[in-house]
């Protein structure tokens, strides 16, 4: 995991130079030297013990630490010292497995609170992507009056995948079993493509604008490597709407 991108150093990474160390794919592992890892609560306290979940902070400075944000110094702090006084906020969720090591959950502003549990979008993303038919998904949360937040999947079918309807189904039951029943998506829309920076990076608050209505408020979309998506997006959202109309 690195913190601050390019300038913040690597700061929890598997060591495979240790003697005897384990490394278990897709799990950012053990905390470098020097690094401070905390888990912390939503009232700001420290998480203790393992098999835990929470905002992942570092407590003490670090070699490479950012300093500021070029011209906007108060932006800076708000980002990364406001949330929890006393610690650096990657944005990040974590979770410390049992026997201590660190796995990323996924982005905190990516995080659903949905009928009182929360969970990260990457969470139902990766547990989608093992159905086979299926080679993108991009998960984001809307507005639910009943249950907060309800989770909301964009996904892209291989071009000879015959049942979609059937790959749907299929989906929320792997959600169902791998994660838990309120982690299945209420909606699952099926896109010919997602919004994409030229980097390749999915662009899902552009998604969410859509899903919530907002769609004429977009934001900068310089970035996307083809705009022409999002009307694509946008058509397909509509026409489903038609037989949702509790959306």
């Amino acid at each position: 995991m690195r913190v601050g991108a390019e300038t913040g150093g690597i700061c929890i990474a598997p060591q495979p130079s240790e003697k005897g160390a384990e490394v278990v794919p897709a799990i950012a592992m053990r905390p470098f030297y020097g690094i401070a890892p905390v888990l912390l609560d939503e009232r700001g306290k420290i998480i203790e013990g393992n098999n835990v979940s929470g905002a992942l902070c570092i407590a003490q400075p670090w070699p490479g630490i950012a300093r500021t944000i070029y011209g906007d110094h108060q932006r800076f702090i708000k980002a990364y010292f406001k949330t929890y006084p006393g610690y650096y906020f990657t944005g990040d969720g974590a979770h410390r497995t049992k026997e201590g090591y660190y796995q990323i959950t996924g982005r905190m502003d990516d995080v659903l609170n949905i009928s009182g549990h929360r969970l990260g979008t990457a969470e139902i993303e990766d547990a989608m992507a093992d159905h086979p038919e299926v080679p993108e998904t991009a998960v984001i949360g809307y507005p639910h009056e009943l249950k907060g937040e309800a989770a909301f999947a964009f996904i892209v079918l291989r071009d000879d995948t015959a049942l979609p309807e059937t790959v749907t189904k299929e989906l929320r039951g792997i959600v169902a079993s791998k994660i838990a029943k309120y982690a299945v998506p209420d909606h699952v829309l099926v896109v010919k493509r997602l919004p994409k920076t030229r980097s390749g990076k999915i662009m899902r608050r552009l998604l969410r604008r859509i899903v919530t209505d907002n769609a004429s408020n977009l934001g900068d979309i310089t970035t996307l490597d083809d705009p022409s998506v999002i009307k694509e997006i946008l058509d397909t959202y509509e026409e489903y709407k038609v037989n949702h109309p509790a959306l």
